[in-house]
């Protein structure tokens, strides 16, 4: 197997945390599946589900309206043909100026180099 096919999703991945930080749903919206589904850690315990580009679209720009510079760090990612895990420290501040962050994971399952799926854990 080349390189290049084993290593896709990681690539995928990383394209779309460059989108996420620069607050861009339109350019995260170009990288998933017209079917793709976003499991959301929150609310606990089991979250919420998120379906097709329309929905992930509306989620995320209510997301980076109503959250203040959101930033997604990498902490570690790695992957293999269709899956990629990564996980991540999300920082931004609140209306006050208050700084919060949050850490957590995500798996990504990928095909076509299009995300068609992501489940979100966090701690709490």
């Amino acid at each position: 197997m080349k390189m290049a096919k084993i290593e896709s999703a990681v690539r995928v991945a990383l394209d779309f945390y460059r989108a996420f930080n620069q607050h861009d749903a339109g350019e995260m919206i170009k990288l998933v599946s017209e079917d793709c589904t976003y499991e959301h850690a929150s609310p606990a315990p089991d979250g919420s589900l998120y379906s097709g580009k329309e929905s992930l679209y509306a989620f995320w720009q209510d997301f980076f309206q109503n959250t203040i510079t959101p930033q997604i760090e990498i902490e570690d990612i790695f992957g293999l043909g269709l899956h990629c895990v990564a996980r991540w420290s999300l920082k931004w501040a609140d209306p006050t100026g208050q700084q919060n962050h949050l850490r957590g994971i995500h798996v990504f399952l990928v095909k076509n180099n299009l995300i068609c799926a992501i489940y979100a854990y966090v701690k709490h």
